[in-house]
């Protein structure tokens, strides 16, 4: 069992005691959050860091050029 930090910019993310340890480029989904790991480091005996970098969130809101042809008086 392994001790693995996931961080983002020297965040932590999230701390989880894991079998086997992700690989560089693999795929991961942290709270709810799509991420690719970035680089993987061992600290002590079981102790590991993960880089992660998390997918850009677009919003995807409407924009109010759209709202105002809508509406009519």
């Amino acid at each position: 069992m392994h001790a693995v930090h996931f961080m983002e910019k020297n965040i932590t993310v999230l701390t989880q005691v894991l079998r086997e340890i992700p690989a560089v480029d693999d795929e991961l989904k942290i709270k709810g959050r799509k991420g690719k790991v970035l680089s993987v480091q061992k600290t002590g005996e079981n102790g590991f860091y993960v880089q992660i970098e998390f997918e850009k969130v677009v919003d995807k809101k409407a924009s109010l050029k759209d709202l105002g042809n809508k509406k009519r008086k």
